[in-house]
């Protein structure tokens, strides 16, 4: 696959041996998942079969009403975006997988979270001169093929140059970026190798800076990949999303022929006593929203109960996939991830959520309801 690894067999055996030191301590289930993610790269024919065949029951199980959205692939168990971390979404049975994309100097769309690198990659030790002037290196400033040259790590915090999850991946095993392409192409694969229907859940990142680096807007060059790749219609398995507004209503009067989503990371001007008028204004371009969990409900005295934010969005017919679940890092009024699989599954009731964790996710949607 274009944009793989390229490592000898020394050096794989040289990971392998590196990596076992730091995993021994490891539960035997993360263990587990780790080497299937690992074998996908090294040896990816053989691969797709063992894990086609060991996820036989998750690959064959009817799509549930509520969809798993894999949030920047399996990231609570693997570094984000990295070719392992998708392969063990799809393994843990996440409906869809989530690429977030950026542009390349040579405008090739490149599945990463951030417009920069250092967060993510050690750019920093392989390119310390391409810095801009802000001290941050852009993927808009390197070519596909120099992006290929360096690896991806656990996310780290640039004030501190410490990971920000202390007890997720410790540091990198030499993953690679992915083209969007690429990633889009191993789903597919997996869709027939594993007899599954995974779908893809694309985020335009930052489509107004990126108007301004390249002057022209990405969201068409996306569509343009989408429909070669066969997503041409509303009933295929891709969602686009975007927090930026403007973007999504000129992709919808360009005739988007897929389903838009809004994105909202926090209560909209104007909106103290309700949502109806947000709600209304989305569903004139979109046809979903992701909030943030928090959007979601109200804390009261340590009661809580819905925003309203869901129901007025059914109202107005739109989808509800809230981000982001994570069982290391839970908001304040749950108490736990099984209290907040229950609060969104069964009490809500929204459409989908995303989340590190697709196997904790799964395993919720699939459980009866808890009275």
């Amino acid at each position: 696959m274009k944009g793989g690894l390229d490592r000898s067999a020394v050096h794989r055996s040289s990971t392998i041996f590196n990596l076992s030191t730091r995993i021994q301590k490891m539960p035997k289930q993360l263990f587990f998942l780790l080497a299937i993610s690992f074998a996908i790269v090294s040896n990816p024919l053989a691969s797709c079969m063992i894990l086609a065949q060991s996820t036989k029951e998750v690959a064959l199980k009817k799509e549930g009403p509520i969809v798993v959205i894999a949030h920047r692939g399996a990231s609570g168990y693997l570094p984000e975006h990295t070719e392992g971390a998708k392969v063990l979404a799809l393994a843990q049975g996440a409906d869809y997988i989530e690429q977030d994309v950026v542009l390349s100097k040579d405008h090739v769309f490149v599945v990463s979270h951030d417009i920069t690198m250092e967060e993510t990659t050690d750019v920093a030790e392989r390119f310390p001169d391409r810095k801009r002037s802000d001290g941050r290196f852009y993927f808009a400033d390197f070519s596909w093929s120099e992006i290929q040259t360096v690896s991806v790590h656990e996310r780290t915090s640039r004030k501190t140059d410490k990971q920000v999850f202390a007890n997720r991946f410790p540091g990198s095993f030499h993953q690679r970026l992915m083209r969007l392409e690429d990633e889009i192409k191993l789903v597919q694969g997996w869709n027939k190798s594993a007899q599954r229907k995974a779908g893809i859940y694309v985020e335009l990142k930052s489509p107004a800076w990126h108007q301004k680096e390249f002057g022209y807007p990405m969201g068409e060059k996306l569509l343009a990949l989408l429909d070669e790749l066969g997503y041409r219609t509303k009933s295929d398995l891709c969602f686009v999303q975007c927090f930026e507004p403007e973007e999504l209503k000129r992709l919808k009067s360009k005739g988007c022929p897929l389903r838009l989503i809004q994105l909202t990371g926090g209560r909209p001007k104007g909106e103290n006593n309700g949502w109806q008028s947000y709600v209304t204004e989305v569903a004139a371009y979109a046809d979903g929203i992701g909030p943030s969990i928090d959007l979601l409900v109200t804390v009261r005295d340590g009661e809580v109960k819905s925003s309203g934010l869901v129901e007025a969005a059914h109202e107005a017919k739109l989808q509800v996939h809230p981000y982001t679940v994570r069982a290391d890092q839970l908001p304040a009024w749950s108490g736990s991830i099984d209290r907040l699989h229950q609060l969104l599954i069964h009490e809500l009731k929204v459409d989908g959520f995303f989340t590190d964790f697709p196997d904790l996710g799964r395993a919720a949607c699939d459980r009866p309801k808890v009275n």
